[in-house]
């Protein structure tokens, strides 16, 4: 049997869209992309979003928004995918990481309070795997110190923690449409808000900083458009927009069925002493199912369920071990004892909506042979 990492759950209605749009007048940026932003701010329950290109570009975007810059510097996790501290790095700014709960991955409230230094400004959390970071703990720190709290849910469009969904307790939140998330355009991502100023800057830095888009330009009379700041190429296109715009509706019922597919991997895998899986509070959105096994056995079990034919990824490696980022923060491995331990045990299975039973069952049973033998 082979079993693929992910397979996307695109629809025919979304394929349908899609040639909707390439017959129309716009396909940059224009009145489908404004649908999906009506559609993905009532789904989420904030005000405002602004359809990007990518979930780095909303993290970059709402940093800057945010007045983030030279000389300041952002507490974010080193247990996460890099775009999340590059994305600050990019506004001149410093990631300062501060260590994960052992337990979850997520990173720890704790730890947090003590990175803060007179020059940091913002705490930008990971929602890592779908399960939301502590944002009660997260807003009371941040508003103790008069700091920014903007949030990284990139796996975490669904999820709820203590009553409280993405982008309720910050600034905002940064949303991701990557090929391998619940909501999928193969390349896109949004920031949303209750912040109408923040969304305003947003929208006119995602392109090029011009007062008016493609799609306010080409109604009525010529009007010009002037620059009024700097901005970059972050919009997406209504091409891209429009894969979306069914998948929005269905995003509740591709939730159960990853629920599904969660659980019966939990009971497959309980016999198992090796494994052990990341703690999930309050509603989780299940972007991955990840699992964690002894650091000696991890690379040894990737090459053995690749060798059966069996999908697998790395989410993630602790950052502040990747050379960059370690070269040019002179971070050293045991700084984030707990960030590193659990990179180093982090396993990635198939996971996606319409994963069968008994692939689960295989992936299951090819694990328990590894040990067996």
């Amino acid at each position: 049997m082979k079993v693929e990492f992910y397979k996307h759950a695109l629809a025919e209605e979304d394929v349908e869209n899609v040639g909707k749009t390439l017959r129309s007048l716009f396909l940059t940026t224009g009145p489908v992309c404004a649908e999906v932003e009506r559609r993905f701010a009532e789904y989420t329950g904030l005000a405002h979003c602004v359809a990007l290109n990518s979930c780095t570009a909303a993290l970059h975007l709402g940093l800057l928004a945010l007045g983030i810059g030279d000389g300041d510097e952002v507490i974010t996790t080193p247990m996460t995918f890099i775009a999340t501290a590059t994305a600050i790095a990019h506004t001149g700014a410093t990631p300062v990481l501060a260590d994960i709960e052992a337990a979850t991955g997520l990173i720890d409230p704790k730890a947090v309070e003590r990175a803060i230094t007179p020059k940091t400004k913002a705490i930008l959390p990971v929602h890592l795997y779908g399960v939301m970071a502590d944002m009660r703990a997260l807003h009371s720190i941040a508003d103790t110190h008069g700091l920014h709290l903007l949030e990284d849910a990139a796996h975490c469009i669904e999820a709820e923690r203590d009553g409280i969904h993405p982008g309720r307790l910050s600034r905002g939140a940064c949303y991701s449409f990557y090929a391998t998330k619940n909501l999928t355009c193969g390349e896109g991502g949004a920031l949303g808000t209750c912040d109408e100023e923040m969304a305003h800057r947003v929208r006119l830095l995602r392109q090029h900083g011009m007062s008016k888009e493609a799609a306010n330009r080409y109604h009525g009379n010529y009007v010009h458009w002037d620059m009024l700041e700097l901005g970059w190429k972050y919009n997406l296109s209504d091409i891209n927009a429009s894969l979306l715009l069914s998948q929005i509706e269905r995003l509740d019922a591709q939730l159960a069925l990853r629920q599904h597919a969660y659980d019966q991997y939990v009971e497959m895998l309980a016999g198992i002493p090796q494994i052990t899986i990341p703690s999930v509070v309050g509603k989780a959105a299940h972007h991955l199912f990840t699992i964690q096994v002894p650091a000696e056995d991890r690379d040894n079990l990737l090459h053995h369920l690749g060798n059966n034919a069996v999908g697998t990824a790395v989410n993630y490696r602790a950052i502040h071990t990747l050379s960059w980022l370690k070269k040019t923060y002179n971070h050293r491995p045991e700084d984030f004892p707990n960030a590193l331990r659990f990179g180093r045990r982090t396993l990635s299975l198939p996971f996606y909506p319409g994963i069968k039973t008994e692939e689960i069952e295989y992936v299951s049973d090819t694990l328990r042979s590894y040990w067996a033998n």
